[in-house]
């Protein structure tokens, strides 16, 4: 009972609906499949996260191709939507195990709650009224257990420009309710494709890279950063501490660096 949870969190995989889907220049699918190759002979783990742009192109197809991809762990893969994806095609595709559509998650001691910060048809993120009060309710009813949230925006600047037009757009509401409940130490996000942390009130706040392309830090145009697809992990104690880190895997570069935006 005093063992860690051990977690994974995966974000913007990005995938296509053929293999042949390249990313600036970089087959998703190929980087993908290398991930989950680490993770299955090295780092075996109690539950994966995935948090976000799981498809560049959503559609039924991309997303069944994920499901397949994912197939043979035993652990439960937990996934919510970023802003490339379409929620409305993902659920069908995503609710099979190990693929599971919770939004309370149990995380060994702790528990995880995940948030859809997707806006339709804009970049960018916010939380509505609704899953606000949300949040504070299920947060209100389980103030005796470590918590970790998740979603896909950061509620912080990263120091790029360019990527911060895009973040959450309502984080001091956020932050409004999370003072609230001092059981929540940890905000996993992803889309920026780079490692990230900072802290804020006794709450720790962490990016992930990308398991595909990664951007260069603190750029302030369009930058991508020559750097191999990474995942987080991360090690949930029962007394509400826990230790994370960052793994890298190795593969060809095939990137465009000329290019503006994606």
């Amino acid at each position: 009972m005093n063992d860690p949870f051990h977690l994974i969190q995966l974000s913007d995989l990005h995938l296509f609906a053929t293999d042949e889907g390249r990313l600036l220049g970089l087959p998703t699918a190929q980087s993908l499949a290398a991930v989950l190759a680490a993770i299955r002979n090295r780092f075996p783990a109690d539950a994966l996260l995935l948090t976000g742009d799981l498809a560049q192109e959503p559609v039924a197809a991309t997303y069944e191709r994920l499901a397949t991809a994912f197939g043979d762990f035993t652990c439960p893969v937990y996934w919510i939507p970023g802003n490339h994806d379409e929620p409305r095609v993902m659920l069908p595709a995503l609710e099979h195990p190990p693929l599971r559509g919770d939004r309370q998650i149990p995380l060994g001691a702790w528990q995880g709650i995940l948030l859809n910060s997707q806006v339709d048809g804009k970049v960018h993120g916010e939380f509505s009224t609704e899953t606000l009060n949300w949040l504070d309710e299920q947060l209100g009813a389980a103030s005796d257990r470590p918590t970790l949230i998740a979603l896909h925006h950061p509620p912080f600047e990263t120091g790029a420009p360019w990527l911060d037009s895009s973040r959450l757009q309502n984080p001091e509401q956020f932050f409004a309710v999370l003072d609230r409940h001092p059981q929540v130490k940890l905000v996993l996000f992803g889309h920026i494709h780079q490692e990230f942390a900072t802290e804020r009130q006794g709450v720790t706040y962490l990016g992930c890279p990308s398991t595909c392309i990664q951007f260069l830090p603190l750029a302030p145009e369009f930058s991508l950063e020559p750097i191999g697809p990474g995942f987080r992990q991360l090690w949930l104690h029962p007394d509400g501490t826990f230790r994370t880190q960052i793994e890298r895997v190795e593969i060809p570069l095939t990137l465009d660096f000329s290019a503006k935006g994606y």
